[in-house]
């Protein structure tokens, strides 16, 4: 069996300027926990690969292609591959959440 403590996992450096922390990877997945503090946000991209969220904490707003919408813990949003976008954290409190790429890009 193996665990992965997320608290002990090292963020990695990304475009996005975040903490990111890559908790999980294997040929066919890729599982990133995401924190995003009050004001932050990713930029806008495009994945080769579908990729879903599941927001953990807070109430981060998401962006896929021209969809925009606030969402809450223990919600799933997909965005399809090649589809430009986002999440915003436009709230007073931290959001946390999964970004998991199906299959791993590569």
């Amino acid at each position: 069996m193996k665990i992965t403590r997320v608290s002990e996992e090292t963020a990695f450096k990304n475009p996005h300027k975040i903490q990111a922390k890559k908790i999980f990877g294997s040929p066919d997945a890729e599982v990133i926990h995401m924190t995003l503090n009050p004001g932050e946000s990713l930029l806008s991209h495009k994945t080769p690969v579908d990729v879903f969220f599941y927001v953990l904490e807070g109430e981060p707003t998401i962006e896929i292609g021209d969809e925009r919408e606030k969402v809450y813990a223990d919600s799933i949003i997909e965005s399809p591959a090649d589809i430009p976008h986002r999440v915003y954290n436009e709230s007073e409190t931290t959001a946390r959440f999964l970004v998991v790429k199906l299959p791993k890009s590569k």
